[in-house]
């Protein structure tokens, strides 16, 4: 059973969103850097350094739909429900919403959690079943995806839901419209992924 526990503002929160527990962690500089080929592969990183649409990406690499399971719409209030600070820059009370990102034939490929201003929500998400790039596209939407960080770590659920070994590799980002903050977005990616992307680091990484 999900745990919940009351806010600062009283509204009933779930705790259960999928974090890494990470080995490594980096933040703007990273990004803005790039990594080690021996610690992240080219391919790779231009899955998780880049600005595109990762359901796009998805669908490109699979030659499938990229489709969405909703498993959580939360209201969360003003509380920073232990995501990435990051939380702070979209206006409040929020709503968390969770999904897994998966093949049309059923494989899953990623898991998402994203944050907005819940009184907005419904803007821009006239179909919550739509991938969010699949939503902004239909009402052309401008938007820039500000990657601000990177984990490679362990989550339980999250072997047992992608049916794969950790650890994995994840992380966060702002989506900007009109020059203001509309959702933040922590998204962790399955080793399935090697499939299409080869291995995740090149020879001399560590594992």
């Amino acid at each position: 059973m999900t745990a919940l526990f009351k806010s600062a503002d009283n509204v009933k929160i779930s705790t259960a969103w999928h974090c890494l527990t990470p080995l490594w962690q980096g933040g703007e500089e990273a990004v803005q850097q790039g990594l080690p080929h021996t610690q992240l592969a080219p391919a790779w990183q231009l899955l998780l350094l880049g600005d595109g649409s990762p359901t796009r990406h998805l669908q490109l690499l699979t030659g499938e739909p990229t489709e969405v399971d909703v498993i959580d719409m939360s209201a969360v209030g003003m509380d920073l429900d232990g995501a990435p600070t990051q939380i702070q820059a979209v206006p409040g009370p929020r709503l968390r919403r969770q999904v897994w990102l998966r093949t049309a034939s059923g494989q899953r490929l990623a898991y998402a959690t994203s944050w907005w201003e819940a009184s907005h929500v419904d803007e821009y998400l006239q179909n919550r079943n739509l991938p969010i790039w699949a939503s902004l596209t239909r009402l052309r939407t401008e938007l820039y995806r500000d990657v601000q960080g990177l984990y490679y770590g362990h989550s339980k659920a999250l072997e047992s839901a992608f049916s794969e070994s950790g650890p994995f590799w994840g992380r966060h980002y702002l989506f900007w419209h009109h020059g203001q903050p509309l959702t933040l977005i922590y998204e962790v990616f399955s080793p399935y992924l090697t499939k299409y992307l080869g291995a995740t680091h090149l020879d001399g990484g560590d594992d």
